[in-house]
């Protein structure tokens, strides 16, 4: 449910918007294609989970089986990306409380969402799951009911939408291509953005009570519970609804809701989507924190964020973190317009190097299987390594195409920056000490703690 409650959220209910009126029906192949690569991603994932469970996974395996850089760039590359990630979700929020509100300015739900959140992620673990349990499943519950309403309607014919639904509205609007093959790609980046959260597993992973049984069984599960609800959501809502009859600036759920003739079921559904961002701002908070404390650990952070509270948190990280996404909010006060679609395309960057890292990490790892320096486990990866090689083409594949829109560019100039961010940093964070000296206590799980 973490995992769920992590990828289900604004990319889902609100980009979803932008990317039908950019791809139209073929927005399905690119949700397919886009779903392939990241089963591939928390396959290989999975595999590195039952070798070896820790806090902050990534940063971990990227340190063991690709270098000490590569350590320190993943940890700190997937702060950033829930980071920003969470600066959309707040942003989000923001658009979905002036459904309402119109005249409340645009940043000022997200800095009480932030503060709100904050407060439930430094009280207990045991909060932030209790919270997150239940936003995942509102979100789980309305895309059932969507999919069991379309298809009733499809079927029956009954309501507002009996007389012109039918699954030929799938490709009788200009085809299933109405802008050719140039729209589904230009979409990629909205998608991908889209599944960014489901390796949220690979954090949760020092919290595990029996890691070596739940998170191959999670891994499983999640991937095709997040096909379902999108392939199937995406498939429901423009067979209700033509494509070229939604509005790329409002979320296609509240749009179809209000069509269906429900009484004020187009603010239920508000509050549904709104939820999600929350959710999904939840598990940035999260995960930023505990990436900030693998990192310290590592001694590729400051030595503040290895410290926890009486509640077993990591609240120097999560405070640090939520300090950062205030960021967002100002962006949401300067460029209200433009700050999801640049939010977004800077968090696709990172998410597609976390991602890359775990294939190539995964890759080193069957090579020392392979080299008997190794144990195999007995959950693998499918195809390996064909499967690994296809992953980083298709990644590399969305980085270039995001070159190819003016709002999504904006990643081209920030991975640079950040580049040298890094490369400074990872030169702070060695002096001092021998480049062969490891942390002494190397993928520290919280409950070590």
């Amino acid at each position: 449910m973490i995992a769920i409650g992590g990828t289900i959220g604004v990319g889902l209910f609100l980009g979803s918007a932008r990317a039908i009126h950019e791809a139209g029906p073929g927005l399905l192949v690119t949700y397919a294609t886009a779903g392939l690569a990241v089963f591939f991603v928390m396959r290989a994932l999975g595999e590195l989970l039952v070798y070896r469970p820790v806090s902050g996974s990534f940063a971990t395996y990227a340190e063991e089986f690709l270098g000490d850089w590569a350590g320190f760039a993943t940890g700190w590359s997937y702060w950033l990306m829930w980071v920003v990630t969470g600066t959309a979700e707040l942003t989000a929020a923001g658009i979905y409380v002036r459904y309402w509100w119109p005249d409340v300015p645009q940043w000022l739900p997200g800095l009480v969402a932030l503060a709100v959140l904050g407060l439930v992620n430094l009280a207990a673990v045991r909060m932030f799951g209790e919270f997150e349990f239940w936003f995942a499943l509102i979100k789980v519950l309305t895309i059932l009911a969507l999919l069991v309403i379309a298809a009733a309607i499809l079927i029956f014919g009954f309501g507002p939408l009996g007389d012109t639904a039918s699954l030929s509205n799938i490709w009788t609007h200009g085809g299933f291509f109405p802008h050719g093959t140039a729209g589904p790609l230009l979409a990629l980046q909205v998608v991908v953005f889209a599944f960014v959260g489901v390796e949220l597993l690979g954090v949760t992973a020092g919290e595990s009570q029996d890691p070596q049984k739940t998170l191959p069984s999670a891994v499983r599960r999640v991937i095709w519970r997040i096909a379902l609800f999108y392939l199937g959501a995406l498939i429901a809502i423009m067979a209700l609804v033509p494509w070229n009859q939604l509005d790329p600036h409002t979320s296609p759920f509240v749009l179809v809701f209000a069509k269906i003739g429900i009484p004020a079921a187009a603010g239920v559904v508000n509050v549904v989507v709104l939820t999600a961002a929350l959710s999904s701002c939840n598990s940035g908070i999260f995960s930023t924190g505990r990436m900030l404390f693998t990192l310290a650990g590592d001694r590729h952070a400051p030595t503040v964020f290895v410290k926890v509270s009486r509640q077993g948190v990591p609240a120097p990280g999560i405070l640090a973190s939520m300090a950062v996404m205030l960021i967002g909010v100002a962006a949401n006060y300067v460029v209200p317009d433009k700050a999801f679609a640049y939010i977004t395309s800077v968090a696709t960057i990172a998410a597609l190097f976390t991602w890359g890292v775990i294939v190539c990490a995964h890759l080193r790892f069957r090579a020392a299987v392979r080299a008997g320096r190794l144990r195999p486990v007995a959950f693998r990866m499918p195809l390996a390594p064909a499967s690994n090689y296809f992953v980083l083409i298709f990644l590399a594949f969305v980085a270039v195409l995001l070159a190819f829109d003016a709002d999504q560019r904006i990643a081209w100039y920030v991975a640079p920056c950040w580049a040298a961010v890094l490369t400074v940093g990872y030169r702070i964070a060695r002096r001092g000490r021998p480049a062969d000296t490891r942390s002494p206590q190397p993928g520290r799980s919280l409950r070590d703690s």
